[in-house]
């Protein structure tokens, strides 16, 4: 026997609509009576799923409308407690329903498929603001100051006035707001030396300067007075020339307008070398390596090459077409900076001086040196360059340039101050003018700048120290100071502020490390000790000095 399957309960298509029962039916239901009544008939054992019939209950049930309720049940589910039977049920009586507020619909929220349905959610479920941003409408404002008495509306709107002209605070601005940082001081450099040359006044009791006008570290005593004073009548105060230079024999050449001078420091004898030609000055001087030869420029472009130890000049090497502001030796090449901006490698060993032309300066070259190894040449000129050269002449034809190998703009105003490291080759520091001020230690290998300082004026030239860690500046107005740096810290270690009357043009270093001469335009050369030379510990015992030291006393070039 087949069986129809029957369709699941949720499947089935239920209709909302009801239809209405006629009256004919209606009383057709009311009058059939549903008895129940025994059917006798075999049952089929075969079958499990078809068992005996159970016996209806013998108690009949009323198939009316309702039960019937008494008025003492009604009362006693009033006031929550039911008796019946001897047993006492308690019920919770609600009195009065709970009536939700009323809320606006909410717009139905739309959503792309790509949004997650977590933010829709959250969205749905309330106002969730953040907790520390503040995002509030007028009206929650409104209201909050209402709240809090601090509404403008209920108060004198002339006291709120008074206090808002009062405080400078508008009435609808905030308080607190993120405004442009202001400009940073150093970008005025007028108020950034004035603030250096005040900071004395304001530093603590150690770092002041003492009567003798000089700052120096507690860990480190500089003496400051100079050992030895020279009167130079008619030295030259301009900022370009370069006037002093200290050999390796230990002797002084200093050029006095037209005339230029030797002092032996070891016994203190001035001797006159030359005066040069009529209309014409001296410029620069500086020593050859060894001390033999001293090489002299002119202000008309001519370089003149004396032997020092005869007296005599020995050739004259011209081709400039304007002052020799600067030389440097190298071997046996003598190079010269000019006016022109052009820079000279002059063969001081054969007839045709001239073998190289260096071109990389648009203003006068002010600043020349080269370093110990003779691989690189350094130059720096009145156009704010600093410029790099490779050293290596070779065999080269006459007439013959070439191009700087590194070229640094970093400084402001004219470059006269250049020295290379002697105990790390690689390391080259320069220094600017008054509108620059500026030290700066350059990479010659990378080219790259490694430290800077900020003096509190002009900077005239630059020392390293031979056995120290150490630099040392000089400075013209309004400081006229010598200071000494740390490297590679740069802190200032000491100071001796007005170490001459005018600015401190000109320097050189002994050939012990140990003193510094100075020259400026008050026309006196100084000699300072700042170092300790290489075995003065073991001298200082009463034993003599070395013949590179100089002695105390007062004397006079001329």
């Amino acid at each position: 026997m087949t069986s129809i399957p029957k369709t699941p309960s949720r499947y089935r298509s239920r209709s909302d609509a009801k239809t209405p029962l006629t009256p004919s039916i209606i009383s057709a239901f009311n009058s059939i009576s549903i008895s129940p009544q025994k059917r006798s008939h075999p049952a089929d054992l075969s079958n499990p799923f078809i068992t005996k019939s159970r016996q209806v209950s013998p108690v009949k049930r009323a198939t009316g409308g309702g039960i019937a309720v008494s008025d003492s049940f009604q009362r006693q589910a009033g006031g929550g407690v039911i008796r019946k039977g001897g047993i006492e049920t308690r019920l919770d009586v609600v009195s009065r329903d709970y009536l939700p507020p009323a809320s606006q619909p909410r717009p139905e929220l739309k959503r792309s498929r790509s949004t997650p349905a977590t933010r829709e959610r959250t969205q749905s479920t309330g106002d969730n603001r953040d907790r520390f941003i503040t995002t509030r409408d007028a009206d929650d404002v409104a209201a909050t100051l209402e709240l809090m008495s601090l509404n403008p509306k209920t108060v004198s709107p002339g006291h709120t006035a008074r206090l808002a002209a009062a405080t400078g605070v508008p009435l609808n601005r905030r308080v607190l707001a993120y405004h442009e940082a202001p400009p940073a001081s150093s970008s005025d450099s007028t108020l950034s030396q004035q603030r250096e040359l005040a900071r004395p006044l304001y530093g603590r009791p150690g770092e002041l300067p003492s009567s003798t006008s000089s700052t120096t570290n507690k860990s480190r005593r500089i003496p400051t007075q100079p050992e030895r004073v020279l009167d130079a009548p008619g030295m030259v105060d301009d900022f370009y020339l370069n006037l002093v230079s200290w050999s390796i024999q230990n002797v002084v050449a200093v050029a006095l307008a037209e005339s230029t001078y030797v002092w032996r420091a070891d016994t203190g004898i001035v001797s006159h070398l030359g005066e040069a030609p009529e209309g014409t000055y001296v410029s620069s001087v500086d020593f050859s390596n060894d001390g033999a030869y001293l090489g002299i420029g002119l202000g008309t472009g001519e370089v003149e090459l004396w032997d020092v130890e005869a007296g005599q000049k020995l050739r004259t090497m011209g081709g400039h077409q304007g002052q020799i502001a600067v030389l440097s030796w190298n071997a046996h090449i003598l190079s010269s900076g000019c006016g022109d901006g052009s820079i000279w490698h002059h063969d001081v060993r054969v007839p045709r001086h001239k073998v190289m032309e260096l071109l990389g300066h648009t203003g006068e070259v002010c600043g020349l040196k080269w370093r110990a190894d003779g691989e690189l040449l350094a130059s720096g000129g009145n156009d704010n360059v600093v410029n790099i050269w490779d050293g290596r002449v070779g065999d080269v034809t006459e007439g013959a340039r070439g191009q700087a190998k590194w070229t640094k703009r970093n400084h402001t105003a004219a470059v006269k101050a250049i020295a290379w490291c002697p105990w790390q080759s690689s390391l080259l520091a320069s220094g600017g003018g008054t509108n620059d001020a500026t030290v700066h230690v350059w990479n010659s290998g990378t080219g790259a700048r490694l430290h800077s300082l900020k003096t509190p004026s002009q900077v005239t030239s630059i020392i390293w120290s031979p056995h120290k860690k150490e630099i040392l500046t000089t400075h013209g107005y309004p400081t006229n100071a010598i200071m000494v740096h740390a490297y590679p810290s740069l802190e200032r270690i000491a100071e001796i502020r007005d170490a001459h009357d005018s600015r401190v043009l000109y320097t050189a270093v002994g050939p012990a490390g140990d003193v510094v001469c100075t020259g400026a335009g008050d026309e006196n050369l100084k000699f300072w000790r700042i170092w300790e030379g290489v075995g003065a510990k073991k001298k200082k015992e009463g034993k003599e000095r070395s013949s590179s030291t100089t002695r105390s006393g007062i004397l006079s070039i001329r």
